[in-house]
């Protein structure tokens, strides 16, 4: 269930930008039964920085975080019914001595399907809510996080430069010494009407595969593409002819949003390949101005666009059927694009990717309810559960084996979590891997309160 909760893991901070992040423990590659930790240091294999894509293979000892500490409200799923997205306990069908965590998505009777990363219930895409969506959200860039050693070749095999680069000559200032984490845009007054693009490039800065952090660095190239996509910045305008925008594709459209400060509103078009722009939308922009930092998100998930510039927020639906955003293209990678005219300095700049479930697993294809096989039809009292460390998880997807009953009665279906097997819902995580106070402690005994917090669950996002 990692990075929503985490069992053991060494806690890391990348060596040349200083991102901080957490890498699994796998017990049995140090020698240690399963669901142990060793109370001495123990050296983490190699990782890679999910923001500047430094690979480390420091051989440096360091100590090992224990699991996150759940309360579960055990036996409320008596009295009330499971929703989807919550994030439940229950006992492992092929194996019920053992509890499993993992979020659940498919309720009794529904249609299952996982197609590019995204879940589909009974043909029409699951959104989810506001509060996990948040959680979900991994890093693919944050500018704030500037390595040290650039010239190293350690940046995703080459060395490190800005990833966002001026095309067709545009005129963003990204690399100014005195503030290496700020882009600008000084247009003289005369010309402000010219758009100037910064482009992410892949080649240099981490690509939009659906890697973890927190699994193994082997098999990078052969993921997935995830291209439900967030970017997200502070913008400063000094000029009342200043626009600002924000482009994002997905297979073969392109859709943009765009702050015109001159009217205040914002505009959204999208692009097919070859095709005209279609405006989708023009609102107003509340208290649009100049002179004042002001925040501009825009994120395409779930079939859904989301837009928010100061106190101004604004969505759209692309539908909810597999085929309403276009056709599905796995190997197609995503577009980002930052464009504007005027006057702009632009600061905090950062790039998230949303979780993507996968379809397959350490080269296993025919998972039950993905594309490879048909949408999995789940009967009365089973469930159907996903982890949210997707290449990493056993989950209803990959269980081979029916699940054992109790005696006397039939095997429970290969691929479900019958009802008889729920434990309860967890909702807060009471320790999260504490703190060791000295460097054989068994334990972190220091908590670390500000990573207690609840667990959110809930139905559908509208």
């Amino acid at each position: 269930m990692a990075d929503t909760l985490k069992g053991a893991h060494f806690r890391l901070r990348c060596r040349r930008c200083g991102y901080g992040y957490d890498h699994g423990f796998v017990p049995r590659q140090y020698g240690c039964p399963e669901d142990t930790i060793p109370s001495q240091l123990a050296v983490p294999p190699d990782t890679r920085c999910p923001s500047c894509g430094h690979h480390d293979n420091s051989k440096e000892r360091m100590p090992v975080a224990n699991g996150d500490r759940i309360l579960v409200l055990k036996c409320i799923y008596q009295f009330i019914e499971p929703e989807r997205w919550d994030v439940i306990v229950f006992k492992n069908p092929p194996e019920p001595s053992i509890n499993y965590i993992k979020r659940l998505v498919g309720l009794p009777g529904e249609k299952v399907q996982i197609l590019d990363g995204d879940i589909y219930i009974n043909g029409q895409i699951s959104r989810k809510p506001a509060k996990i969506q948040n959680e979900q959200w991994m890093v693919v860039y944050d500018n704030d996080y500037q390595p040290v050693r650039p010239r190293e070749p350690s940046f995703n095999g080459h060395a490190w430069r800005q990833p966002f680069e001026n095309v067709g000559g545009s005129q963003w200032v990204t690399e100014d010494e005195t503030s290496p984490t700020v882009f600008r845009l000084d247009q003289p007054e005369g010309r402000t009407g010219r758009s100037n693009s910064l482009v992410y490039n892949t080649e240099i800065g981490n690509d939009f595969r659906a890697t973890y952090a927190y699994d193994e660095i082997d098999g990078h190239g052969n993921m997935p593409y995830c291209s439900d996509l967030m970017l997200r910045f502070s913008c400063l305008a000094t000029s009342p002819q200043t626009s600002i925008g924000i482009a994002l594709s997905k297979y073969e459209t392109t859709y943009k949003a765009e702050v015109r400060l001159s009217s205040g509103t914002l505009v959204v078009t999208k692009q097919e390949e070859g095709g005209e722009t279609v405006e989708l939308d023009s609102v107003p922009i509340e208290n649009a101005g100049i002179n004042k930092q002001t925040r501009m998100k825009f994120a395409n998930v779930d079939h859904r666009l989301m837009f928010e510039y100061g106190d101004t927020k604004w969505t759209h639906d692309l539908g909810r059927g597999p085929g309403e955003v276009g056709r599905i293209m796995r190997d197609v990678a995503p577009r980002v694009e930052i464009f504007g005219s005027g006057k702009l300095t632009l600061s905090h700049i950062a790039m998230f990717r949303d979780i993507h479930y996968t379809e397959q697993q350490y080269g296993n294809s025919g998972a039950y309810g993905t594309a490879t096989k048909d949408a999995f039809v789940l009967g009365e009292d089973e469930f159907f559960v996903l982890g949210d460390n997707s290449p990493n998880s056993e989950d209803c997807r990959w269980w081979h084996r029916s699940g054992i009953a109790n005696k006397g009665l039939d095997d429970y279906r290969t691929g479900t979590v019958p009802r008889d097997y729920l434990v309860g819902k967890a909702l807060f995580v009471y320790w999260p891997s504490g703190f060791k106070p000295f460097e054989k402690s068994p334990i972190g005994i220091i908590p670390n309160i500000g990573r207690m917090r609840f667990i959110y669950g809930g139905s559908n996002a509208n």
